[in-house]
């Protein structure tokens, strides 16, 4: 047992652990076939995909915002933390399964959203479901996505699922989008609240970058029409800029499933997430792609579960790249942590199984994590 937020002090590391052999898979045309057996955690995978990667495409999934302080930070925070193990505790059995939302999971690391898989893998979020079903985890679809919820559903019927939301200006698109995946069995919703405009990604400004018109984004589709190319800006040109508290509640209360709040980052605003009908929130600055220089989610983390006390679930995204790292993230007041750029760096490089590979990698290090802290 980790005991209590106090069994946790600044800086740490650690951990490792190595999950079964997985069969190669060539992604999207990019490089040979890997041994997955060779890729040993989450920066072998990157170091592949960045090899694999054109330079738009992985400009925009591995950037962030102006000068990416933020990007950076949120990977050095949970550095920052050290671990105090004690022992002579019998740990012969020791389980990562938990709950979220109410329901069993293998362990509390889910899949955050990202959006537009479909240029890193032609099977895109459905493989990614299935990644994230065949680990016993949950899958979080993109509003942004390159396949529809009820696709997603069809492709990995037996996973769990929850949907993020974007308010689009267009009331109608976002109903539709939110009412497909509810009829599909996605089982909350997780709204987006820090990005009503688009950061400013450098990256994407140097390298042009633009989802090409044969990549289908069924909500940009909607919203735009199809046959075109997407800018990052032509996206968020879509976002509500009014939306509210008010609008929370109305989204709550009219909604048959849980509603979470992506994007929380003060103790103030989780606070009245809470108030406002939110089943939980979760602690995420959008993986240091909006704000540059806003606090690294390890750093908020203990301020928000402070102020939700119990009343909501407490999820954090942002900079987990290992098993100890989500140790950290529980023993600070995390229900669990969400990945986004872990799987998909191993999509990658190896579509599905590349994606199982790294959540299995984590969980191992976190099973491991949990037994040398008694």
């Amino acid at each position: 047992m980790l005991g209590s937020k106090n069994g946790v002090h600044p800086r740490a590391r650690g951990g490792g652990g190595v999950a079964r052999s997985l069969p190669e898979h060539p992604s999207r045309g990019y490089g040979q076939p890997v041994d997955l057996d060779s890729l040993i955690n989450v920066a072998d995978f990157e170091r592949v995909a960045a090899e694999r990667l054109e330079a738009g495409a992985l400009g925009y999934f591995a950037g962030g915002a102006g000068e990416e302080r933020t990007l950076r930070d949120n990977v050095a925070a949970w550095e920052r933390w050290r671990l105090r193990p004690r022992v002579l505790v019998d740990v012969s059995e020791v389980s990562t399964r938990t709950e979220l939302l109410g329901a069993a999971v293998s362990m509390p690391i889910g899949v955050a959203p990202v959006a537009f898989q479909r240029l890193v893998d032609p099977d895109g979020e459905v493989a990614m479901a299935r990644a994230a079903a065949e680990a016993g985890t949950v899958f979080t679809l993109s509003t942004i996505a390159t396949a529809r919820p009820s696709e997603v559903a069809a492709g990995a019927p037996d996973g769990r699922r929850w949907f993020q939301l974007y308010c689009f200006r267009d009331h109608a698109i976002t109903r539709s989008l939110m009412d497909e995946a509810i009829d599909s069995g996605f089982e909350a919703i997780v709204v987006t609240v820090d990005a009503p405009r688009a950061g400013r990604r450098e990256r994407d400004f140097r390298t042009g970058f633009q989802v090409p018109a044969d990549v289908t984004v069924p909500s940009l589709d909607a919203a735009l029409g199809g046959d075109r190319s997407v800018t990052v800006q032509d996206v968020f040109a879509q976002i509500d800029l009014t939306l509210s508290w008010a609008d929370l509640d109305d989204l709550a209360s009219e909604c048959s499933v849980p509603v979470l709040v992506k994007g929380i980052q003060t103790h103030e605003d989780a606070t009245l997430a809470i108030k406002h009908g939110a089943a939980g929130v979760v602690v995420s600055n959008h993986g240091g792609r909006q704000l540059d220089g806003v606090d690294a989610t390890a750093d908020l983390l203990p301020e928000i579960a402070e102020a939700v006390d119990g009343r909501g679930a407490v999820f954090v995204d942002g900079g987990i790249r290992r098993g100890t790292d989500v140790v950290i993230a529980l023993a600070l007041g995390a229900d669990g942590a969400l990945v986004g750029r872990p799987a998909l760096w191993g999509l990658a490089v190896a579509g599905q199984a590349g994606a199982e590979r790294v959540l299995g990698l984590l969980r191992s290090e976190l099973e491991l994590a949990l037994t040398l802290c008694g």
